[in-house]
C-alpha cells in the first residue's frame, strides 16, 4: 500500500466497474518502475475514472473542472518540468468536453502521460451518450438508439502527433501495466485508451449488467493491431483493435519552450 491511501479503502466504485483494475495496474506500474510518488502529479477532471487518483493515490492530485484536466496538466508540466505528470479521466471528459485540449496537447507533444478510461458513456452524470458510445446503443439521451459513429480516440491522438499511443482493455491487465510503464518512460505525449466496463450506466441499457460480461466481450472482440493490416473496414466493424499504435521520437514542447526562453534571456 506504499502508493495508496489505506484509510479510504475499499473503493467506492460500482460493482463490476473497471476503474479498480486501472488503479491496480497504475499502482503496480509505478511500483515496478520504482518511481517516487512525491515526484508524481495526477490530474483528473470530473467522472468515475477521475476517482482513480483522487482520493486513492498517495501523491499530489489536481481534481479539476469537467473537460479541463489537460489544460491544468499543461500548466503543471511547464512550471514543474521534472515532475511526472499523469492525466487520468474518462471519454466524456477528455474526448467529449475536452476533446480540443486532447488534440492540441498531442500536437504540441507535451511530455505527459494520459490514461483515458473509456466506458462508452457519461457514467457519473446520468448515463448520457458520449463520443465513444457504440452506434445503435441506447442511452438516457438517446433512448431509442445512438445513431452517431463513435470516435476512434487512439487513432485520432496518433494522427495528431503523440509520441506514444496504445489501446488496451481491462481484460489485458499485464499488457496494460507494461504500456503504462512505457508511457512513463517515453519523452513526449503518451496516450493509452483503456476500454473499461460500466455495468450500471451503460450495461443496463444493453443487457450487460455484470463486469464479467464486458471482460468476455473484450476477450472475444479484441484483435491485435499486428493482425489488422489486410482486413477491411467492414471486417473490423465489430472488433476492438488493441496494442501499440505509435512509438516515435518527436520534439517535445517543454524542452523547446525552455530552450527558447534561454535564447531570449541570453540575448
Amino acid at each position: 500500500m506504499k502508493y495508496l491511501r489505506e484509510e479510504i479503502f475499499p473503493t467506492k466504485f460500482c460493482s463490476g466497474c473497471g476503474c479498480g483494475t486501472v488503479l491496480n495496474c497504475y499502482a503496480h506500474a509505478i511500483d515496478e518502475l520504482g518511481l517516487n510518488p512525491e515526484n508524481i502529479v495526477s490530474v483528473t477532471g470530473i467522472g468515475c475514472s477521475s476517482w482513480i487518483p483522487s482520493p486513492y493515490l498517495k501523491c499530489d492530485t489536481l481534481h479539476t473542472t469537467h473537460g479541463r484536466p489537460l489544460a491544468f496538466a499543461t500548466g503543471v508540466k511547464i512550471m514543474k518540468p521534472d515532475m511526472d505528470v499523469v492525466v487520468i479521466a474518462g471519454d466524456g471528459d477528455i474526448a467529449g468536453i475536452g476533446g480540443n485540449h486532447l488534440i492540441h496537447s498531442a500536437r504540441r507533444n507535451l511530455d505527459i502521460s494520459v490514461f483515458l478510461v473509456n466506458n462508452y458513456i457519461y457514467g457519473m452524470t446520468g448515463g448520457q451518450v458520449s463520443p465513444t458510445t457504440p452506434m445503435g446503443h441506447p442511452t438516457t439521451t438517446t433512448p431509442y438508439k445512438n445513431i452517431e459513429h463513435p470516435m476512434k480516440i487512439a487513432e485520432l491522438v496518433a494522427a495528431a502527433g503523440a509520441s506514444y499511443v496504445a489501446r488496451w482493455t481491462t481484460y489485458n491487465v499485464f499488457p496494460l501495466m507494461e504500456s503504462m510503464q512505457n508511457a512513463f518512460k517515453k519523452k513526449g505525449f503518451s496516450f493509452i485508451e483503456i476500454l473499461s466496463p460500466c455495468p450500471v450506466a451503460h450495461g443496463r441499457k444493453i443487457g450487460m449488467r455484470e463486469g464479467q460480461d464486458y471482460l468476455n466481450m473484450f476477450k472475444e472482440k479484441a484483435i491485435k493491431i499486428e493482425k489488422v493490416k489486410n482486413l477491411s473496414e467492414k471486417e473490423l466493424e465489430d472488433r476492438i483493435v488493441i496494442g501499440k499504435f505509435v512509438d516515435r521520437e518527436r520534439t517535445e514542447f517543454t524542452e523547446s519552450l525552455r530552450k527558447l526562453n534561454q535564447e531570449r534571456i541570453g540575448k
